[in-house]
């Protein structure tokens, strides 16, 4: 089972062709390292597809998610380069809702 210890987001897109290995070097470039048990999300620039890299403390996992509608509600890059997440903001965010209004309770107040 993979388990996630940090979620981290980039604030800036990435070329959605990107395999493991670019996606891998796009971690380290924007976080520093790959930490075992977290999580790396990255954009393309539209915001409708997203990559998921995943160091499980034994590899790495890449996911990909993609919008048939509308666009994921992205970190800007004012907030910084990198922006934490914790689980529930990533539940709300991989289906498209916005993550940044989920608060304490777990419940979007906002839209």
């Amino acid at each position: 089972m993979i388990q996630f210890d940090e979620i981290w987001m980039a604030t800036e897109p990435m070329d959605m062709r990107a395999g493991p290995d670019t996606a891998l070097a796009r971690v380290v470039q924007v976080f520093g390292e790959a930490k075992p048990h977290s999580a790396y999300l990255f954009a393309n620039k539209r915001g409708n597809r997203m990559k998921v890299l995943v160091h499980d403390g034994f590899g790495l996992w890449l996911a990909a998610r993609r919008l048939h509608q509308g666009s994921f509600v992205w970190g800007k890059p004012w907030q910084g380069e990198r922006v934490a997440l914790t689980a529930e903001q990533l539940q709300a965010l991989v289906i498209g809702l916005p993550w940044h209004q989920v608060g304490r309770d777990h419940r979007i107040a906002l839209l």
